[in-house]
């Protein structure tokens, strides 16, 4: 199996707190996530799931070590053109608000160059596979409800067919009926585009529908990682047992 994101004794830190004068969010992080594959990272709040996502992306750098991603290294210029080989979604789908839906989903396109035509017909098949309608587009993110925000974010994020995609609780803002529509949709994208993908959440059920591998991560680093369901059978240590627990 290939890796498509690989960290190499990574450590990132901010400014020194009380809980840690160092100001390390973590260190010595080793760890390689699978191509085509979804991965899943769990972990407590403050643990350093969100920043461990963006050193993927460039939006932090390590201060530590090397990130690679699909063989390279994370680049130090030309940034904004890594960025866009990667598709990101956030919580509440981060749309901008004076855009319409056709807008916010045409936007790096547009930056890239891609002529009208292209962008209608890659936004037409990402429609279809999440279940969007066409009469949608003229609207804006605050006319939407927000299982169709997320997934207006999630044809964004996918337009331009990155090679790695970036979850940072994308659905964790979505009501649980709704929830259960968009996991299916996703299934759906996701089989389709054939595209890695990391996912943060903090809901172990989510993490078993949706990925094949899990990341747990605790104070310091990542405390255990692997198939998700070899991690759920086999826990590390007492503190992974909690996490992956189905009432934890």
């Amino acid at each position: 199996m290939t890796d498509a994101v690989v960290f190499r004794g990574v450590g990132k830190r901010f400014a020194a707190s009380r809980r840690d004068p160092g100001g390390w969010v973590f260190r010595n992080v080793d760890l390689a996530l699978p191509a085509a594959h979804t991965s899943a990272v769990i972990g407590p709040s403050g643990c350093g799931k969100t920043t461990l996502l963006q050193l993927v992306n460039a939006v932090h750098r390590a201060d530590e070590g090397r990130v690679e991603v699909h063989g390279e290294a994370v680049p130090d210029v030309d940034v904004a053109k890594f960025r866009r080989r990667i598709g990101y979604a956030v919580q509440g789908a981060g749309l901008f608000p004076h855009l319409t839906v056709g807008g916010n989903i045409a936007l790096l396109a547009r930056l890239e160059g891609w002529p009208t035509n292209a962008i209608d017909r890659r936004r037409r098949e990402l429609f279809d596979l999440v279940g969007l309608a066409e009469n949608l587009l003229e609207r804006y993110p605050h006319q939407l409800s927000g299982g169709q925000q997320q997934r207006v974010g999630l044809c964004r994020a996918l337009l331009l067919r990155p090679a790695v995609l970036l979850l940072d609780e994308p659905f964790s803002a979505v009501d649980p009926i709704a929830r259960a529509d968009i996991y299916r949709q996703f299934e759906s994208l996701r089989d389709h585009e054939q595209v890695t993908t990391v996912l943060v959440t903090h809901d172990i059920r989510e993490a078993r529908r949706l990925a094949d591998h899990l990341v747990v991560m605790g104070q310091g680093g990542v405390r255990q990682s692997g198939p998700v369901e070899q991690v759920v059978a086999e826990p590390r240590d007492e503190f992974v047992r909690q996490l992956v627990s189905p009432a934890s």
